[in-house]
């Protein structure tokens, strides 16, 4: 049985609305704040695809205004599930855009999970635009995708090695400076901007990194604006590979 759902959020973001609009309606836009890597096909009736570690969605783009509106709808599947994103852009005096977003479909029979995943999600992910837009404006960031199972491991030994991994207390706070060393890589070094019991999010100089535990796994998104981003992929797989055998 399916179950309709709808999520609404608004954020007043420092940028303009040609800027936000870059950054909701464009794949290297979407690539510097969203999970993934995603493409844009410019126009009402293209294509809009997001790419999550080889899994890749379409949905056809059903708005299109450029600096006001924006909306995707994937096909609907056989048992009738489907997702819908809207975007609504409005500028504000001083140099700030509104954005509002309307999250909305029908899931499918372990909707309530879904549903409560995707409602803790959404102040997370615009957390990360409004990150994006003060902090790396302009710039297009490289999406990094890395995930590993965890197995029988219980959540809070995970979380121990992680925040460990990180050079970070056990409990962890906003402003609180992390460190680590991944092989084949620079030493990441920045403040955490973001901590909840399944998110921790670091912003350096040339990136926001973000460690998500889960039952069962841990995923990483990053967003890197550096100059030189080869390898990085592999590189922090191979890391938090390590880190769940013992050896980050």
């Amino acid at each position: 049985m399916t179950h309709h759902f709808k999520i609404e959020q608004e954020a007043t973001l420092p940028a303009s609305p040609e800027q936000v609009w870059d950054a909701i309606a464009t794949g290297p836009g979407i690539d510097s704040w969203f999970m993934g890597r995603s493409e844009v096909e410019p126009r009402e009736g293209g294509t809009a695809a997001m790419d999550i570690g080889g899994n890749r969605e379409e949905a056809v783009v059903t708005a299109f205004e450029p600096g006001k509106h924006f909306a995707t709808r994937t096909a609907t599947a056989e048992d009738g599930r489907f997702m819908a994103f809207e975007y609504l852009i409005e500028g504000r005096a001083g140099g700030s855009t509104v954005l509002r977003i309307v999250h909305s479909g029908l899931l499918g029979d372990d909707w309530q999970d879904e549903y409560d995943a995707l409602r803790r999600g959404w102040p997370f992910h615009l957390h990360t635009l409004r990150e994006y837009l003060a902090h790396f404006p302009g710039r297009a960031g490289v999406p990094v995708f890395a995930m590993a199972p965890t197995g029988e491991q219980p959540a809070q030994g995970v979380r121990a090695a992680l925040t460990r991994a990180l050079s970070l207390p056990t409990t962890v706070a906003v402003a609180a400076r992390a460190h680590a060393e991944p092989a084949g890589l620079p030493p990441l070094g920045g403040e955490v901007t973001w901590s909840d019991d399944e998110r921790i999010k670091v912003r350096t100089d040339d990136g926001l990194y973000t460690f998500h535990h889960l039952p069962g796994a841990v995923l990483m998104f990053h967003h890197l604006f550096g100059p030189d981003t080869n390898g990085a992929e592999a590189a922090w797989q191979q890391w938090l590979t390590g880190l769940l055998a013992g050896h980050p």
